[in-house]
């Protein structure tokens, strides 16, 4: 395999038949609608700033996973095409398996989640006051933001988003079994390209509606628009200025909410 940006600006996304390949489409942005309006619903009143408190371990993963169905099962469906065509079996079959494909995707973002619930609530049981929002906490939060735009430019980077853009990267497996393990691998490469803009999200207001759609619309432009060096060096300058602006001017960010104005405050952020 080739890597480097010239192996990446090479990679494209699976173009679509419009009649065979409409289904698993649908299907895929069928439960994202769905996905979203129980987010929003669950939503409704909570504080939406940064270093929200999580919330019981069986009820942050119950939502985590909604909120990752609504925000990636789009930027997965032509890998999800990309399966169905080799998968066969008609469309009953092959659909089926595109449910578990994307099961298996979900059960990664799960895993990594909870990972990070368990760092995030260790640090807060710390009680670190210093990272209070009107002392050092904006400037963690504006540093992770900054930090994830870093990332963008790293060869890492630039390799799973190759395996999350080309569908020549998926290899195909059979039976049920093997559906669920493309859906894992899958989910994997994109736990790698996107972890960072997570943990923007964290940064910004896990709980935001508002920053929630903007991460997911930055994570579907880079997976899917037919370029991918020029969306993803637009990421990594979008970021640097959200960061900086949420370090030194919160008040001037739109859809910002300041921690310091609600119940949920900083002094227990870690990010």
């Amino acid at each position: 395999m080739t890597d480097g940006a010239d192996a990446v600006s090479r990679s494209r996304p699976l173009a679509l038949n419009p009649g065979a390949d409409t289904w698993p489409v649908m299907a895929l942005l069928g439960l994202a609608a769905a996905a979203w309006i129980v987010t929003v619903d669950r939503m409704q009143g909570m504080d939406m700033g940064p270093g929200k408190d999580l919330g019981g371990f069986g009820w942050f993963a119950g939502v985590w996973v909604v909120m990752m169905a609504g925000m990636m099962l789009p930027s997965l469906s032509p890998m999800a095409v990309a399966y169905s065509r080799g998968a066969g079996g008609g469309r009953m079959g092959s659909l089926g398996g595109t449910l578990l494909f994307a099961a298996g995707y979900l059960m990664v973002w799960l895993v990594a989640r909870l990972i990070a619930y368990a760092l995030i609530e260790g640090a807060r049981s710390l009680d670190l006051g210093f990272l209070g929002w009107d002392e050092g906490g904006r400037y963690v939060a504006g540093g992770v933001i900054v930090g994830a735009a870093l990332y963008e430019l790293t060869p890492v980077k630039r390799r799973c988003l190759r395996h999350c853009r080309d569908s020549r990267m998926l290899q195909q497996r059979p039976g049920a079994i093997g559906a669920l393990r493309m859906g894992v691998e899958q989910g994997g490469f994109c736990v790698g390209c996107s972890w960072a803009l997570m943990a923007a999200l964290f940064a910004l207001g896990v709980m935001s509606i508002a920053w929630m759609v903007v991460i997911a619309a930055l994570i579907a432009i880079e997976k899917l628009l037919p370029w991918e060096l020029l969306p993803s060096g637009a990421t990594a300058v979008v970021l640097v200025v959200l960061g900086i602006g949420v370090a030194l001017f919160p008040d001037e960010v739109p859809g910002l909410t300041d921690p310091a104005g609600s119940m949920d405050t900083m002094s227990s952020m870690s990010m």
